[in-house]
């Protein structure tokens, strides 16, 4: 089915409940994560700057095998759930580029630790966790991004303490990051791998709601659950980054 924005056919179904978050004609997920961009934070996509950082995003993305525009949707997807609580620009801007950039350390991983197929050793297991203080010392040192930063640290935290760098816990850790950490396991779930086939929405919020309290912060979890029609939408809009073959007519 062809995007009524840019034309590109989709490999979502045709089902008139896809075919828009807003109820549109059908938009494609890359027209659609812009459009939301455009139409609620200009100040935050509009210059050159901001274009070139989603650029890096989606070039981290493709370095890691990543899935469609794993960056920009979990960064869109993590600005429905900190509209519920802020609408601060500045905040919400924040708490953007943080989740757009979330991986951005990843630049420094050696693609044997990177890129490796099997399970890490020890020994790698350290080098990849040093993304978030990479990441981290990257962002900081940016007039203006002193949130994103600290989000970018705290993104492998877990509500319980047992995450990384810092073993935070509970409000110790950055609201943004909290937020941030149900959307992107919601995403990792639900997106296909090499390996296996993505999980359905229904498998990743079961999921989601059995670590509420331990990994994800509860609140978090209940701004999930509260946004979750939209955030079904926005799942089942992932699209392949190619066209399908046209259908043969039966």
């Amino acid at each position: 089915m062809p995007c009524c924005r840019c034309g590109r056919h989709c490999c979502v179904s045709p089902d008139a409940a896809l075919c828009s978050v807003r109820g549109e004609a059908f938009s494609c997920e890359n027209c659609l994560l812009s459009q939301g961009n455009s139409s609620h934070d200009r100040d935050i996509v509009s210059d050159v700057s901001a274009k070139f950082t989603e650029t890096l995003a989606a070039t981290l993305d493709v370095r890691e095998h990543e899935t469609g525009q794993h960056s920009k949707r979990v960064a869109c997807q993590t600005q429905v759930l900190a509209r519920r609580f802020t609408s601060d620009p500045a905040e919400l801007r924040q708490i953007y580029w943080g989740s757009l950039l979330h991986d951005i350390g990843k630049i420094g991983i050696p693609d044997a630790v990177l890129l490796k197929q099997g399970p890490l050793d020890e020994a790698e297991w350290k080098v990849m966790q040093s993304h978030v203080e990479v990441g981290y010392k990257l962002l900081a040192a940016l007039p203006g991004m002193a949130y994103a930063a600290e989000l970018v640290l705290s993104h492998e935290e877990r509500f319980d303490g047992h995450g990384y760098p810092r073993g935070l816990a509970g409000s110790d850790i950055p609201f943004g990051a909290r937020l941030f950490a149900v959307i992107d396991t919601l995403d990792v779930m639900t997106s296909d791998r090499p390996y296996r086939v993505g999980l359905s929405f229904e498998a990743a919020k079961t999921e989601i709601c059995r670590q509420s309290g331990r990994q994800f912060d509860p609140i978090a979890v209940e701004a999930f659950l509260a946004e979750e029609d939209i955030l079904r939408k926005m799942v089942d809009l992932k699209c392949s980054t190619q066209d399908p073959a046209p259908r043969v007519p039966t």
